[in-house]
């Protein structure tokens, strides 16, 4: 299959531990989306301020809303923290906006999740970041990978060990490639909204007429 160009992956990831377990399962699934065709960028978050403690020209606000304005799907990794996605993994998410101006930065992109945990297997933080794919107007895929007790699954040299939760996790980057594929041609048919052309409509007539009173 011949592609005008490879389909474009951002991935994010919650933790800034030396051995962040939630961004060894990111470049994990990095290398395998990439062995099936993609092309991958990451975002470092260290330096990203909280939400609104710093203006929306801050230097890694530019570089994370530029990422995900290139992506055409994102991989979003989170450990789960409490029982939820991890703070820093939601303010990543918090400064990536609805719309920038005509642009919309997330609005039909793709998107796969994931999440470590350190005991038994839970599915709160990617519940949570599924919510939030949908409030960013994103597809996100059905499939989903949850690792238990992480610290066990991964190689001294960050590499994962073969296991099912390894398995899980090529199906997941597989599903995500198929679907970016499959929509990449289709997201603004089915990203068109009625409210929205209808909005359009009526502030192109309220323009008419200002120009008719000048």
């Amino acid at each position: 299959m011949t592609f005008e160009h490879r389909p474009r992956i951002l991935f994010l990831y919650g933790s800034l531990r030396e051995r962040s377990y939630s961004r060894l399962l990111a470049e994990e699934a990095a290398r395998i989306i990439e062995d099936f065709g993609a092309e991958t960028r990451f975002f470092d978050p260290r330096g990203l301020p909280l939400h609104g403690a710093e203006p929306d020209n801050h230097p890694k606000v530019q570089e994370l809303r530029d990422l995900s304005l290139w992506s055409e799907g994102q991989v979003w990794s989170s450990p789960e923290l409490h029982g939820n996605l991890s703070g820093l993994m939601k303010t990543q998410i918090d400064w990536i906006p609805l719309t920038l101006g005509a642009v919309r930065p997330t609005q039909g992109k793709t998107l796969a999740i994931m999440q470590v945990s350190g005991g038994s297997q839970s599915f709160n933080a990617v519940n949570s970041m599924r919510i939030l794919g949908r409030w960013m107007r994103m597809f996100t895929i059905p499939n989903q990978s949850s690792v238990a007790k992480a610290y066990q699954e991964f190689n001294e040299d960050g590499t994962m060990k073969a296991s099912p939760y390894r398995d899980r996790v090529v199906d997941v980057m597989e599903e995500l490639y198929r679907f970016t594929i499959l929509l990449r041609d289709k997201v603004d048919e089915l990203t068109d909204r009625y409210s929205e052309r209808k909005a359009a409509s009526a502030q192109r007539l309220k323009e008419t007429a200002q120009k008719a009173l000048d």
